[in-house]
């Protein structure tokens, strides 16, 4: 069953439409923290459930003091790369960090600054937690040959540590998401293998 997660303004519509036309199977609507809404948009959720054949899932974006709280009331917590990357995989209730390559340091000489290394791998493998790789973040990006090198460089990581990892759209623009098998394709020149990408695409 292949899934993506997107993060809609009121547009929930459109994905489902566009989503439906790209071969998934599944969507995951993540929406920012905010406990007076978050039953709304539950809600939200289960009312368009009833008009598409579509599993739909509801997800908390939440920074680190708000992730415990969140969990409470969504299927999904993502945590957004930041300095609190440790702290989320040792100890918090996340289910996926995503987006560490967008990081603005420098890469090194000798490898990339890609946000990951072999303590936080540790970490997120022993804790359960889910590595994501954002499309968004490489259409997007202002170097992309550097998002790229980055995004391959974590994909190793991951693999040598048996970290469990998400590839999505994490779109913010029905326009953004790509079908499936696009993705599939770009991360296996990136360095997946076949199942390890088509089993990133089933993740959530």
């Amino acid at each position: 069953m292949f899934i993506d997660l997107v993060f809609p303004d009121n547009n929930e519509d459109e994905f489902i439409s566009i989503d439906s036309k790209l071969g998934y199977n599944a969507l995951c609507f993540a929406y920012k923290f905010d406990s007076n809404n978050s039953d709304k948009y539950n809600e939200l959720i289960k009312n368009k459930q009833k008009n598409t054949k579509l599993k739909l899932y509801f997800g908390i974006l939440a920074n680190f003091n708000e992730i415990n709280q969140a969990k409470k009331f969504a299927d999904l917590v993502l945590a957004r790369s930041s300095e609190k990357n440790r702290e989320v995989l040792e100890s918090s209730k996340a289910d996926i960090l995503f987006d560490l390559e967008a990081q603005s340091r420098e890469d090194f000489l000798h490898h990339r600054a890609s946000g990951l290394n072999h303590v936080l791998c540790s970490l997120a493998n022993k804790n359960r937690k889910i590595i994501g790789f954002s499309f968004r973040s490489v259409l997007n990006s202002r170097n992309r040959a550097q998002a790229l090198g980055r995004i391959s460089q974590n994909i190793k990581l991951c693999r040598k540590y048996k970290v469990k990892t998400l590839i999505a759209s994490f779109a913010e623009n029905p326009y953004e998401m790509r079908s499936p098998y696009d993705l599939i394709s770009l991360f296996e020149v990136l360095g997946m293998h076949h199942k390890e990408a088509k089993e990133s695409l089933t993740k959530i």
